[in-house]
């Protein structure tokens, strides 16, 4: 199958002033769409197909893992931002505060794991052992599903997703993009976790 760049779930302006249009723009339309096209032309070259991102990121030694790993983190960051963010539920809040004493505790932990982060990569909320909470970071095109974690939230921290708002500042684009966060998108994809469980 041809892979295809998927819609934004909002309009490109949907989230200024923290994320200008300009940058989705850039973001989603350049450097989301050159990984989909690169991919589909690795595939093409090599005689070979799969049905979803999913299949492709078994073997990050793969010479196609790259591109369809951006492709799948790419989309999963999109949906784990809405206009305005939306606070998490009761029960998401009761693991919050479990795993990480309240929301400000993880607002700490996962800032700082992003800012911090060397170089080009990604910063995950996962569901880790024991039904817990845990913040991870990875490199590049990493994604938390060659880790055997599910991946419940996403902030880009590659330049492409700040630079042209706050140039060279992580710090306040990370401020900005937790106003952003969906955490029905994360509730969503806790209880998708759970029924997979049993």
């Amino acid at each position: 199958m041809t892979f295809r760049l998927p819609d934004l779930p909002y309009a490109e302006d949907a989230l200024a002033p923290a994320l200008s249009a300009e940058t989705l723009r850039l973001h989603h339309g350049k450097h989301h769409r050159g990984y989909i096209d690169k991919l589909n032309t690795a595939l093409d070259e090599a005689g070979r197909t799969a049905d979803t991102l999913e299949e492709l990121l078994r073997d990050p030694d793969d010479p196609v893992f790259d591109n369809a790993a951006q492709a799948w983190n790419h989309a999963f960051y999109w949906k784990s931002m809405t206009p305005g963010g939306r606070a998490p539920d009761v029960a998401l809040l009761s693991m919050i505060r479990h795993d990480f004493g309240d929301l400000d505790g993880l607002r700490e932990r996962f800032l700082e794991a992003a800012g911090g982060h060397f170089g080009s990569g990604w910063c995950w909320l996962v569901l880790g052992d024991e039904n817990t909470l845990r913040v991870m970071t990875t490199h590049d095109a990493d994604t938390p599903l060659t880790h055997d974690r599910t991946p419940l939230l996403t902030c880009d921290v590659w330049e492409h997703a700040y630079y042209v708002d706050y140039r060279n500042d992580r710090g306040a684009y990370l401020e900005a993009w937790w106003q952003l966060v969906d955490w029905d998108f994360v509730a969503r994809n806790l209880a998708a976790a759970a029924r997979e469980q049993g």
